[in-house]
């Protein structure tokens, strides 16, 4: 029975969580078919409903009220649910302890998404040892959970760290203590605007060499951070906020309703807006974005519970908007360093280390440097260690806004089989690995490359494996070469053919498959080649094809497709034209 007593009537169940966005959340998603059994507990006391939804704070007592909980009869519930239970509700100098022991007749369950860990003894303590487990890893071999690359990226006050001029003073006229700043100093002790614009350009790239409108979280250090990030990441990408202006946003505690309402159209998968969103703590945990696609982390996680956190909100899969893996952006070696942690159960598919310039740009190809030193210990003597605001309302942190910083370093990595050691890998290998675990031979390959379909498959299933084509000829620069020709020169060391000489090698080869066409319709298939060798083998689409110049100085679409006797010959004509362009005697 769903009660002690056994009385026949309908479960009450109380849904908890400390966040009203961890509440509002599954209340209006996941249990909307219960419609009006549904009540979210907001200063007034309903019996009448199954299903109640509330945040500790609104029921817990305080020097104003006596606690709403006790509103209810300690036996009214049946069940109870902790939603991220991790996040203190089982603490024993909690109040919210109060509520669960109140309500000790209920069956309560607590879900967390973090293994026991120091810092969250007492929720394990509380409800006692796991009654299910579903790990991370599990997840993502069983393919409800997406797979990640790691991009570990270093600039040169965090490889080497700084330290200031004799004398030098921040913008408030402060003079800065003389002593060596780092990874974990910067915008908590000391706030280096160089660095943020540096950080800020290298993510405005790194989205316009993948996907600028791939939804994006960074995680900052604190609001502040968050707005400086903002700032410059809306200054790197002002030619996109002119058409879309909330482009970029921040998303904390401060932003109230303004912020709520970015939140929502953020986790909307069809809305195209905000798509970079700066946050510090507000986006941690619980909050469901299915078609985040990269997280970034600028501020140093040191908790196994908050990173584990962190990465799941990129590990939502969405098939329907082409979302099969994330990125990790690491600036402050965080990811490095935790997935190094025997208790992480997730493996990341791949993890780079690069350098980049001043302005955010690639200057090296990958290599690996060591992890920039971490300082636990407190703070030595006469380095600043208050944060925040003093008691006269004057900041406390230091503000650097001169100088030069530069990316020092990006690499990838992965881990090896066992998950146990990191070890470089250059692009080239990691796609050569992954070719050849989906074809052992060259020919298996062009077997399928030569039917449009079947290559779009073998496109989109690299792209699951975190191998994206136009990354590829960005790393070999080779832009020139077919994509076919590249896979195989990496994969099986084929010789590699640029684009044009498989136009030439064709029309030269091939004279009867042109000659079966009246001249306008040849002049067609030409332009459509010509298009081949300037942009590559998506230009073979249709209509788009047909809508682009010079092609479409021969008419509209239709009119087009009737020189070739109607659209289903002339999509055979292209079809052919494709499958001749990777005969293998070429």
């Amino acid at each position: 029975m769903w009660n002690s007593s056994n009385e026949h009537r309908r479960p009450k169940v109380l849904y908890l969580a400390d966040r009203n966005v961890l509440v509002d959340d599954p209340k209006d998603k996941d249990f909307a078919p219960f419609e009006e059994a549904r009540w979210k507990i907001q200063g007034d006391v309903n019996m009448s409903r199954d299903i109640y939804f509330s945040t500790y704070q609104a029921i817990a007592k305080d020097e104003r009220r006596p606690g709403l909980y006790k509103q209810y009869s300690p036996g009214f519930f049946d069940l109870i649910v902790v939603d991220e239970c991790h996040r203190g509700s089982a603490r024993d100098e909690s109040n919210w302890r109060e509520i669960l022991e109140y309500f000790n007749p209920a069956y309560q369950v607590g879900m967390t998404a973090t293994p026991l860990r120091k810092d969250n003894r007492d929720t394990y303590k509380y409800f006692g040892n796991p009654v299910y487990t579903y790990s991370l890893k599990q997840g993502i071999e069983d393919g409800f959970l997406a797979p990640y690359k790691v991009y570990r990226i270093v600039t040169d006050v965090d490889a080497a760290g700084w330290r200031p001029a004799k004398g030098e003073k921040d913008q408030l006229g402060r003079i800065i203590p003389d002593m060596e700043y780092l990874t974990p100093d910067f915008e908590k002790v000391i706030s280096m605007q160089a660095r943020t614009t540096a950080i800020a350009k290298h993510i405005t790239d790194f989205l316009k060499k993948n996907d600028r409108m791939a939804k994006t979280i960074i995680f900052c250090v604190d609001m502040e951070h968050a707005e400086q990030m903002r700032m410059a990441l809306n200054n790197e990408n002002s030619d996109i906020v002119r058409k879309y202006p909330d482009y970029v946003v921040r998303i904390v505690s401060e932003e109230g309703s303004v912020g709520r309402a970015h939140l929502s159209r953020f986790q909307d998968v069809e809305s195209e807006t905000p798509v970079i969103v700066t946050t510090s703590q507000l986006l941690t945990t619980g909050i469901d974005i299915p078609t985040c696609k990269n997280v970034v982390l600028v501020k140093v996680i040191g908790s196994m519970t908050d990173f584990k956190q962190i990465i799941g909100r990129g590990t939502r899969v969405r098939d329907d908007h082409n979302k099969f893996f994330f990125n990790i952006l690491d600036y402050t070696g965080s990811a490095t360093r935790l997935f190094a942690d025997p208790q992480f159960d997730g493996e990341p598919a791949l993890l780079t280390e690069e350098q980049i310039n001043a302005l955010g740009e690639r200057i090296s190809t990958p290599k690996t440097i060591s992890t920039p030193p971490f300082r636990d210990e407190p703070p030595e003597a006469g380095k600043p260690e208050v944060l925040g605001d003093d008691d006269e309302g004057e900041s406390k942190k230091l503000y650097v806004d001169g100088g030069i910083v530069k990316i020092a370093s990006e690499v990838v990595y992965e881990l090896d089989a066992q998950g146990k050691r990191m070890r470089v890998v250059k692009y080239t290998d990691y796609t050569r690995e992954k070719v050849l675990s989906m074809f052992t031979k060259a020919a298996d390959l062009r077997s399928k490359w030569t039917d449009p379909e079947e290559r779009r498959v073998i496109i989109a299933a690299l792209e699951e494996r975190g191998v994206t084509l136009d990354k590829l000829m960005e790393v070999t620069r080779l832009y020139d070469a077919d994509r076919f020709d590249l896979l195989c020169h990496i994969a099986f060391s084929s010789p590699i053919r640029t684009r044009r000489e498989r136009v030439e090698m064709l029309r030269k080869g091939r004279k009867d498959f042109f000659d079966q066409y009246a001249p306008l319709a040849r002049e067609i298939l030409s332009e459509i080649l010509d298009k081949y060798i300037e942009y590559g083998s998506e230009q073979f689409k249709i209509p788009d094809i047909l809508k682009v110049s010079p092609i479409d100085k021969h008419g509209n679409v239709a009119e087009i497709a009737a020189v070739f006797g109607g659209t289903e010959k002339l999509r055979t004509a292209i079809n052919t034209m494709q499958s001749l362009l990777y005969e293998e005697k070429w």
